[in-house]
């Protein structure tokens, strides 16, 4: 998953307010997964949100296990015009068929802001 305002995860704990700060400035986007342990585990680092949904999308490539076979989700925090377009073009460079569209719950939302987005898909590794 990929969040849009780092500050969210700087008044949850999660990141340093010296990193928030630095980080918005530059407009880095953390990608990350939630460990087996519920932790956050930071995977790549980009600029920008097109690049951050660029690189959720680029992760079925290299996770995905059949693509085309599978039911893939999004979960998204108030952003669905571009939960629609990244599932659009999982269709467009996957195959994927079906793709279910829905909201993050209010409890991750709380810790991850607004226009956090999330991809869940069955992968060689979690």
């Amino acid at each position: 998953f990929t969040v849009d305002d780092l500050n969210y995860l700087k008044m949850g704990g999660r990141l340093s307010a010296g990193a928030a700060f630095f980080g918005s400035m530059l407009s880095i986007k953390p990608v990350m997964h939630t460990s087996d342990e519920g932790k956050l585990v930071p995977v790549s680092k980009v600029r920008g949100r097109k690049a951050s949904l660029k690189a959720l999308i680029d992760k079925i490539a290299e996770l995905g296990i059949e693509p085309s076979e599978q039911v893939m989700f999004i979960c998204h925090a108030d952003c669905e015009v571009e939960a629609r377009a990244v599932a659009e073009e999982m269709k467009a460079r996957y195959g994927v068929k079906e793709v279910y569209i829905n909201y993050i719950g209010p409890v991750i939302g709380s810790h991850t802001g607004p226009n956090t987005m999330g991809l869940f898909f069955v992968g060689t590794q979690r």
